[in-house]
């Protein structure tokens, strides 16, 4: 078992400590795509906000990094013909499977595909593309720029382009860790290390031990790398593409270690 050299230390220890027990995976694979969506699924601020700025503009959604479908049932519910790409085969299996107890007025009217959100490509235009969950940060600025010119390619005249980010404090670059519930009810450790030099952030994520103490079994823990992209970033580089953002949302307010920040952009003339 080979660990990432920059994971939290106390995560580390906790590795060490469970010796053979631990499952090392990384958080959008077929293993860590299900504790992505018990995660993911608690933070309902985003989806509102993100919602609330699609119902302006109707027409067809292409959701980008749609994962297990955090956003693409919100969406389907809106009545919208819906795209929902990812390119981790776990993810699309949890939205699959998801999609099949949904009522058959939602299931027709989406269509899921396995691609990568970069070099995405289709004939239909979109009225609107989402890019939630701060999914814009599993990108290098190569890959954003790529991404950027899919995004003007799919979408149609007077379109809308949405996407979340998230910044971190400079002055709170230290390891930190974070008792949380899923939404299944199950009890996880967060743990993160920001280096701000590096310009990303590392996440490792445990299941909590059962109260009377640890079991015999594998303990599957979660990690990943993630960029940290502010948005004054992101809307330079949505400028130079030809993508001008028209408006910011705040999702978080001052004083929060993490800020989340949604931004609307469209294409320019």
């Amino acid at each position: 078992m080979t660990l990432q050299t920059d994971l939290p230390h106390q995560a580390r220890e906790l590795v060490t400590k469970l010796g053979d027990r631990a499952v090392v995976c990384d958080l959008y694979d077929r293993t860590g795509s299900a504790v992505y969506h018990d995660v993911a699924g608690t933070d309902t601020q985003e989806v509102r906000e993100l919602i609330a700025l699609v119902r302006r503009v109707p027409g067809p959604v292409l959701d980008l990094a749609a994962g297990s479908g955090r956003l693409t049932l919100p969406l389907l519910a809106l009545g919208r013909e819906v795209t929902a790409v990812d390119l981790s085969e776990g993810m699309l299996g949890l939205l699959a499977a998801r999609l099949e107890e949904a009522p058959a007025r939602l299931r027709e009217r989406c269509t899921l595909v396995r691609a990568d959100m970069r070099t995405f490509s289709s004939p239909s235009r979109f009225a609107v593309i989402v890019l939630g969950t701060s999914s814009i940060s599993l990108l290098d600025a190569e890959g954003r720029a790529a991404l950027y010119g899919t995004v003007r390619a799919h979408l149609a005249p007077g379109g809308r382009f949405v996407l979340s980010t998230v910044e971190l404090d400079a002055m709170d670059g230290h390891e930190v860790e974070v008792g949380f519930v899923g939404v299944s009810g199950r009890s996880y450790r967060f743990f993160e290390r920001w280096n701000p030099d590096a310009g990303h952030r590392v996440v490792a994520i445990f299941p909590e031990e059962p109260p009377d103490g640890p079991s015999d079994g594998p303990v599957t823990v979660c990690t990943s790398t993630i960029a940290v992209v502010p948005a004054d970033r992101l809307e330079a580089e949505l400028t130079r593409a030809g993508l001008a953002v028209r408006s910011r949302h705040a999702l978080t307010g001052p004083g929060a270690r993490h800020r989340d920040i949604l931004l609307e952009a469209e294409v320019t003339e």
